[in-house]
């Protein structure tokens, strides 16, 4: 099965690099997708810099979920591979916990979760595991998702809900020191919690939308 690797990145040009040296050394990624979600930043330049990545760039900002929607449409891949653009510490090995569930027919779908990273990720993660944006997963899922390029930061919450309905197998994969950069660190405090907020509440709107669906 060919695993594709899908990287939504909004102005991620400072750690973009570091998460595509570690999926290069990856022998059981097949494909990398960088998907640049409106990106004003040098991300895409950044990116370009590797052999054998496929670019996509977006010129307006659709949200995490509208950007897998958008690297999903152009890949062949049966096995998905999600992971931030913001990652500290990735590495191979890293990779490969995640996948290895899903190629072995464990679980549709595997979440990692931040371990001796940093106690604020370690913290967060903690509390709300379902909202890790570290994934495996096998393709239909993503597929069957209703909505999927309107869910923006709900994304997570939309893969949650679906496996939990549907009653499917997944696993919690512990990523031992990774972490990511926080927005506060990136914006500076004050926009950094605006940015938090607005993304908090994006999972809220998609969360209620979902609730009222029929069906």
């Amino acid at each position: 099965m060919e695993v594709a690797a899908i990287i939504p990145a909004y102005n991620e040009e400072k750690t973009i690099g570091n998460v595509l040296t570690a999926l290069k050394d990856s022998s059981l990624v097949d494909y990398i997708y960088v998907v640049s979600d409106g990106s004003e930043d040098r991300t895409v330049e950044a990116a370009s810099v590797f052999e054998d990545i496929r670019i996509i760039e977006i010129l307006e900002n659709r949200g995490k979920g509208g950007a897998v929607k958008a690297g999903l449409d152009r890949c062949p891949a049966e096995i998905i591979l999600i992971l931030d653009a913001d990652l500290i510490g990735l590495n191979d090995k890293h990779i490969e916990a995640l996948l290895k569930p899903v190629l072995g027919g464990e679980a549709m779908m595997s979440i990692g979760l931040f371990q001796k990273g940093r106690a604020t990720t370690d913290l967060a993660q903690k509390m709300a595991p379902f909202l890790s944006g570290q994934r495996a997963l096998k393709r239909e899922l993503l597929e069957n998702i209703s909505g999927l390029d309107l869910s923006r930061f709900g994304i997570e919450v939309a893969l949650h809900k679906y496996v939990d309905d549907n009653d499917l197998d997944t696993a919690e994969v512990p990523l031992q020191d990774l972490s990511h950069v926080m927005k506060e660190e990136k914006l500076g405090l004050w926009k950094g919690f605006l940015a938090r907020a607005k993304m908090y509440w994006e999972i809220v709107k998609y969360v209620l939308r979902i609730d009222k669906a029929p069906g």
